[in-house]
């Protein structure tokens, strides 16, 4: 029942938060176009309260993510609202990024400690988790800046982690109502995008995304190798361009525009075309971690390595036209 239930809830939900955004936009902090953006309009980012508003809702009624144990659940929901609250802040009028990754740590530390007490594993374990938490945090907020991908990678990542769980037979209700959550933002974030999640949505999803990724390997829902490749697309962007901007000797932490799917954009694909371009690679990734999963989980790391190779060559051609265009 909760599996029908919960879903259903989390639409319903997430699409009244954006009947309202849509009817009253000037409730929600604006994105404004500046010399880093990829919009032309001033476009409202308040879409992460309808995603979060309507899973937070359907997640008391489907329970914890699976191998999540009651207070796990308790200190993710707790270090959500902390981290919600936060980049609700940010998108506002602005938090410096050192107060930040703070808030970020104590939260990735509180969830991380919760799931090593549950799994009986110790400190070090706990530490990487913290840094695999927080990476991704970063790391989906950094992809939210092209028209659809975000909503996307939602909408198809926690589908694909909802359908790990049920293979495995583990609680899933409360990852498919993300996904479902997404959908009615995901309508209104299609080029040309007339809403965008904001911080404080897409760090809390990115946020969530690994902490229910670590706690299903933890836990055996599924191996390690099927978290990343549901997420690589957004995974390898973000962490490609970040070491390539370390090596260059760049200030990371600033705002730019050097992100692959952001000089897709700007080599004139648009944000339809570089949806068309990421979106088939969050379906395939997503697919092929399914049907692994369901059928060869031994050919998981295969299959990682042949759509890394695939992501590496979408990489490597944007690249090679990037200097052709310079």
């Amino acid at each position: 029942m909760a599996a029908v239930l919960a879903p259903a809830l989390a639409f319903g939900v997430s699409a009244a938060g954006i009947a309202v955004l849509a009817r009253f936009p000037a409730l929600a902090p604006h994105d404004c176009p500046n010399e880093r953006s990829l919009h032309e309009g001033v476009v409202p980012r308040a879409g992460g309260w309808a995603v979060m508003g309507g899973w937070v809702v359907a997640a008391l009624v489907a329970g914890p993510p699976p191998a999540m144990s009651g207070a796990s659940f308790a200190a993710l929901l707790a270090a959500l609202a902390a981290l919600f609250a936060v980049s609700l802040v940010d998108d506002y009028r602005g938090v410096a990024a050192s107060w930040r990754i703070a808030v970020q740590f104590a939260c990735a530390a509180l969830v991380a400690a919760a799931l090593a007490r549950d799994a009986h594993v110790g400190v070090a374990w706990a530490a990487a988790t913290t840094l695999v938490i927080v990476a991704a945090t970063n790391f989906y907020n950094f992809m939210d800046g092209s028209d659809g991908l975000a909503g996307a990678m939602a909408a198809t990542g926690f589908a694909s982690l909802a359908a790990g769980a049920w293979l495995a037979g583990a609680p899933h209700a409360t990852l498919l109502s993300l996904a479902a959550a997404a959908l009615p933002f995901l309508a209104r974030n299609l080029p040309p995008a007339r809403l965008f999640l904001g911080d404080a949505g897409s760090a809390p999803i990115g946020f969530l995304a690994a902490a229910a990724g670590v706690a299903g390997v933890a836990g055996g829902v599924w191996p390690a190798w099927f978290p990343v490749l549901v997420f690589l697309p957004f995974a390898a962007d973000a962490t490609v361009t970040l070491v390539r901007r370390s090596l260059a000797g760049e200030r990371v932490w600033e705002a730019h525009r050097s992100h692959y799917y952001q000089r897709l954009v700007r080599l004139g694909a648009g944000h339809w075309g570089t949806l068309a371009v990421y979106g088939t690679l969050m379906v395939g990734c997503g697919a092929t971690a399914v049907a692994c999963a369901a059928g060869r989980p031994d050919a998981g790391p295969v299959a990682l390595a042949a759509w890394s190779a695939i992501v590496a060559l979408v990489f490597a051609t944007i690249d090679y036209h990037w200097r052709q265009r310079a």
